[in-house]
């Protein structure tokens, strides 16, 4: 049997994040994930694109994934949001000095990048495709048996399987949950003029229209990835039109401020839903990223909070074994909820409240939006709130967010 300090169930963006930011700090950890890595490193595996907010990217780079992402990435370096085509929009631009709110990546090239590093760094074992079929938990350590009989132990458990995480309800831990009854479309578009590295977040009833910028293809053409929000239930008909009429559409409502528009891939879709564990821990486990919570992507924070477990739950099993304490302590477990649970919490809060907010029709609930915006774009103060929540650099930052290894 093999043995480990970190067994992590998972190995998507925030788990195979987890096992590099571990191992680089000399923790055994061990990678399990039921995908095949050649199927999804595949080119149109995954067409869609995650903004990197700038301290996760400051850990990417820290751990040694960022070098493998250098010249991949398009700098984010305002954000624009309005209510509609109104001309009263909130404008986040930072200073020169404080650099880029942010990245954005394709995910592929995010996967490739976490995929090459994690085969690169010592004291990480990848067992991939591969599937538990028994997994147990007691005071004394942890045990997961594989599909093709391999047993691997550790003193803890790391649920990373998404959403649906299998760990979190064999755990008994209760989830708030709820559907918002829309659905994301996604794909990526070139367009006539260029989009000033300025990521648009523009709001409708039925949902956001996020524009996020991409680095421009290798023809020169001007690329954005279009997240496009709709009711569930004309989800079939706008997901089935022709491509000129959906691009027709899709230049109404960006106002055609950056000129004609043209599909370049697939288009695809998913139901957007949101879910937040009661806790985080149980016996010798703990959960991250989106087994933790998930979120709306209004204002595309759901990878980078799970970026921010990772660097919390990095710290506090590297310090605690420094300590001689086990990695599965329940003292090192409770600190991981203590500082992860609230901050978790308020960000997806706000997110469900923005969703609701812009989601409410009517000219009164618009002029009072309106209001708000031109509001905080006066207030320095609150904006600057604001542009720290887009960075990821609120509350008590872990060091790997600070762009310093522990």
């Amino acid at each position: 049997m093999d043995r480990q300090d970190v067994i992590i169930l998972g190995g998507g963006l925030v788990g195979l994040t987890l096992g590099i930011a571990l191992a680089r700090h000399q923790i055994a950890a061990t990678v399990i994930d039921p995908a095949d890595p050649d199927k999804i490193l595949a080119a149109g595996f995954d067409g869609r694109a995650s903004a990197v907010a700038s301290a996760p990217w400051r850990m990417l780079q820290t751990i040694g994934v960022g070098e493998r992402l250098e010249g991949k990435g398009c700098p984010i370096h305002a954000i624009r949001v309005q209510d509609g085509l109104s001309p009263e929009s909130l404008m986040f631009e930072p200073s020169a000095d404080d650099g880029a709110l942010g990245h954005m990546f394709e995910n592929r090239d995010l996967r490739l990048a976490l995929d090459a590093t994690a085969r690169a760094t010592e004291g990480l074992t990848l067992l991939r495709p591969a599937r538990p079929v028994d997994v147990h938990r007691d005071l004394d350590g942890v045990r997961v048996t594989l599909d093709d009989g391999r047993s691997v132990s550790g003193s803890l458990l790391i649920g990373a399987e998404g959403r649906q995480s299998p760990t979190r309800e064999a755990a008994g831990i209760t989830v708030a949950r709820w559907r918002y009854e829309h659905v994301a479309m996604i794909a990526s578009i070139a367009h006539e003029k260029p989009h000033g590295h300025v990521a648009y977040e523009i709001f409708y009833p039925a949902g956001p229209f996020a524009l996020l910028p991409l680095i421009d293809g290798p023809d020169g053409a001007h690329r954005s990835a279009l997240v496009w929000t709709v009711d569930e239930k004309h989800a079939p008909a706008m997901l089935g039109l022709p491509d000129r009429a959906y691009q027709a559409e899709a230049e109404k409502r960006m106002g055609r401020m950056l000129g004609a528009v043209k599909l370049i891939s697939p288009r695809s879709s998913y139901p957007l839903g949101f879910h937040h564990a009661a806790r985080i821990t149980d016996t010798r486990l703990a959960l991250v990223g989106d087994a933790a919570h998930g979120i709306h992507p209004i204002a595309g924070q759901g990878v980078n909070l799970g970026y921010r477990d990772v660097a919390a739950l990095t710290e506090v099993i590297v310090e605690g074994m420094r300590l001689g304490l086990d990695p599965g302590d329940a003292q090192l477990l409770a600190r991981y909820q203590r500082w992860r649970s609230l901050d978790s919490f308020l960000v997806a809060s706000a997110t469900d409240g923005l969703t609701r907010l812009f989601g409410i029709p009517g000219r009164t609930a618009r002029t009072v939006r309106r209001i708000g915006l031109g509001a905080v774009q006066r207030l320095g103060p609150l904006k600057g709130r604001f542009m720290a929540e887009a960075r990821g650099e609120t509350g008590a930052m872990p060091r790997l967010l600070q762009g310093v290894g522990i």
